[in-house]
């Protein structure tokens, strides 16, 4: 792994959860915080299926081996910070995978993230129930 022209790191957001995407030549076998990623995600359902896809537009399936690093947020978030994550990595490997990638809005961060408590209210906007009499 000390072989810099092989190795391609990139990192993506989504709500609170961060990923941080390791690409090195190999054969196409990906682990998640060092278990592997059907594991990893075992109840994620269909969903999981999402993050091949910056692979399969760019038709390098199965020629890296991803080591993903993940922590907060949730399942979905997860798996949406991985994709962008292994999209910028795809486009640091070969600049023209870039327009594929960006025109199926693979390259786009979701900066949308909850918002925070007010003071005086239950949530960040729920207030208790108004009695006018």
């Amino acid at each position: 792994m000390n072989n810099s022209e092989n190795f391609y790191a990139a990192l993506g957001k989504r709500k609170s959860a961060v990923a941080k995407v390791f690409l090195t030549q190999g054969n196409g076998s990906m682990t998640v915080n060092g278990k592997a990623f059907e594991l990893f995600f075992s109840g994620a359902g269909i969903e999981s299926k999402m993050v091949r896809k910056p692979f399969l537009l760019t038709n390098v399936d199965n020629e890296y081996d991803v080591a993903i690093s993940v922590h907060g947020g949730g399942v979905t978030a997860q798996l949406e910070a991985i994709r962008l994550a292994i999209s910028k990595a795809l486009c640091l490997i070969d600049h023209n995978s870039r327009k594929v990638l960006s025109m199926n809005l693979l390259l786009r961060r979701d900066s949308r993230i909850k918002e925070r408590r007010k003071y005086g209210l239950k949530k960040a906007r729920k207030a208790s129930q108004y009695s006018k009499r």
